[in-house]
């Protein structure tokens, strides 16, 4: 008996010390309450279905199943003759011939290349998260535009697109956490991202917007009057008038989506694709009024903690932010995690964060609806 209490004054003790880890180990995250919009039904304009289950996966010559030695093709790229580019989280820049075959090794930045563009010299523009804003030109030389603004180091450059005149419109999601620990900006919901303009014939940056929950991805409209930028955190889209009579005020272009948004582009003439790298989370929704229950989360093991799920989600949508596409699969072997969707000649290329291959998907026609 002597010896069964001293195990339960163990016990005792062990749940104790578990509870004040739970309640008062310091964290990294300051988390601020925000009660989201309630997430809408996966029905209507939303409603599942199994569109994407044909995309076919494009081998970057590996296939690791792990982080660091070269997966997660986050972004997609085509050049002039249609080949396809995308980066590695081994630093690698890979690159197919316009059949999505022969993958090889285009440049390396030693960083972690995200969002891919070419600008209209054919230089690869690279949102490196690691090294900042960089330009890889048709021989693969490699030149640092820029790795601060307003003397704030970049902390986790993320996704860009380029104008007609050559400007380059790009994100940095945080500035406090490394993209290695991106769930953890995701938790805190602080104003940690900013959304930039780089001109590179004055090789100056100037902020656009600022106080962005996890800056993600942009867009240029085809008639380069307004961008777009997306507010992981905040499950919206930002619109930035470039022209007109608005110039430099920004809106919300869309609100509320039914999954995190993360990759955007536009397809030159109608409509701006979204790619919702996963479903909203129910669990992390109930969480964000509460900052205290948050730093809770964080002090748990990271298998614990929200984590995405394994779904293909992409929306379409209009120059007026109406949904027009939707594409999703939540099938078992579905393309997941998509980060980017970029389209040429009728075909979307998938890049994603939970994948070693690249997406590609036959658009049919029509590939919109009317929301009435």
């Amino acid at each position: 008996m002597t010896k069964m209490k001293r195990i339960l004054k163990l016990l005792a003790l062990l749940c104790a010390l578990v509870v004040v880890y739970l309640l008062f180990w310091p964290v990294a995250i300051a988390p601020q309450a925000w009660t989201p919009p309630t997430a809408p039904p996966l029905t209507g304009q939303y409603q599942q279905n199994s569109l994407l289950a044909t995309t076919e996966r494009l081998s970057l010559g590996t296939n690791s199943p792990r982080p660091g030695a070269g997966f997660g093709p986050e972004d997609v790229a085509l050049d002039a003759a249609g080949r396809i580019y995308s980066g590695l989280d081994d630093g690698r820049i890979m690159r197919l011939q316009a059949d999505g075959t022969q993958p090889a090794v285009f440049a390396n930045t030693h960083g972690r290349p995200l969002g891919l563009a070419f600008d209209p010299n054919g230089n690869l523009i690279v949102a490196d998260a690691l090294k900042g804003l960089l330009s890889i030109a048709p021989d693969a030389s490699l030149s640092v535009l820029t790795t601060a603004a307003d003397g704030v180091p970049f902390g986790c450059t993320n996704d860009l697109d380029v104008a007609s005149d050559g400007t380059i419109y790009f994100t940095d999601a945080t500035s406090k956490f490394p993209l290695t620990n991106f769930t953890a900006d995701i938790l805190e919901h602080g104003p940690n991202g900013r959304f930039f303009a780089y001109d590179p014939k004055t090789k100056t940056t100037r902020t656009l917007l600022s106080n962005l929950s996890f800056a993600n991805g942009v867009a240029v409209s085809p008639d380069q009057t307004f961008v777009l930028v997306i507010e992981t955190g905040s499950y919206r889209i930002h619109r930035v008038w470039l022209q007109g009579d608005r110039k430099g005020q920004s809106e919300i272009f869309g609100d509320n989506l039914p999954g995190f948004p993360d990759g955007l582009s536009s397809n030159g003439r109608d409509k701006f694709w979204v790619a919702l790298v996963t479903p909203r989370d129910e669990v992390l929704d109930k969480l964000l009024p509460q900052p205290f229950l948050r730093k809770v989360i964080a002090r748990l093991p990271k298998f614990l903690q929200p984590a995405p799920k394994r779904y293909s989600f992409v929306l379409g949508l209009d120059l007026n932010g109406r949904v027009v596409a939707n594409l999703q699969d939540g099938s078992p072997n579905c393309y997941a995690e998509i980060a980017n969707a970029v389209e040429r000649n009728g075909t979307l290329y998938f890049g994603s964060i939970g994948e070693s291959s690249l997406g590609r998907y036959r658009l049919a026609a029509p590939t919109s609806f009317t929301v009435k």
